[in-house]
């Protein structure tokens, strides 16, 4: 049953709503993973990194709300369960425990940069489809791109 008409075609809605479905269960977790290090963070940076984790926090709340209601418009319900969540994310997670500045910083870079990637790949896909969709991920992709820069940053120079 479908309680909201999409004005979508119903291959366009399907192509579009997997890209929001999958995007919501990156942000969703992206969000828990910056506020478990949030709370473990230990090392000479920690204040600074400790703030700056709620920028990343707050992004991705913001927006997972915006991909939700999109899929909501579109007559698909989102699913931001924590069982769906934990089932389905995969991007790189903290290990357990307190976790050095240097760690948490390359974590969520590492974290930001494999969810741009998934991005892009619904960027390529939402296109045609639904160049609305397209439209809420090509700015949700510029700003985690400035949030990872922003971390990727903090590590200079590389020790590599």
């Amino acid at each position: 049953m479908t309680a909201v008409k999409s004005t979508l075609p119903e291959p366009a809605r399907k192509i579009a709503g997997d890209a929001l479905q999958s995007t919501l269960v990156d942000l969703l977790g992206l969000s828990l993973i910056a506020k478990q290090v949030h709370w473990n963070i230990v090392g000479p940076r920690f204040r600074s990194i400790h703030l700056q984790l709620d920028e990343v926090v707050a992004t991705a709340r913001t927006y997972a709300d915006t991909v939700a209601e999109r899929s909501s418009a579109l007559g698909l319900p989102p699913d931001g369960r924590p069982e769906t969540i934990a089932a389905a994310y995969t991007l790189p997670s903290p290990k357990d425990g307190w976790v050095r500045d240097t760690d948490v910083v390359q974590l969520i870079a590492d974290a930001l940069e494999a969810a741009i990637g998934r991005l892009r790949e619904r960027i390529s896909a939402t296109a045609e489809p639904d160049p609305v969709t397209q439209d809420l991920l090509i700015s949700l992709t510029a700003e985690l791109e400035k949030q990872r820069w922003m971390f990727d940053a903090e590590n200079w120079p590389r020790e590599d």
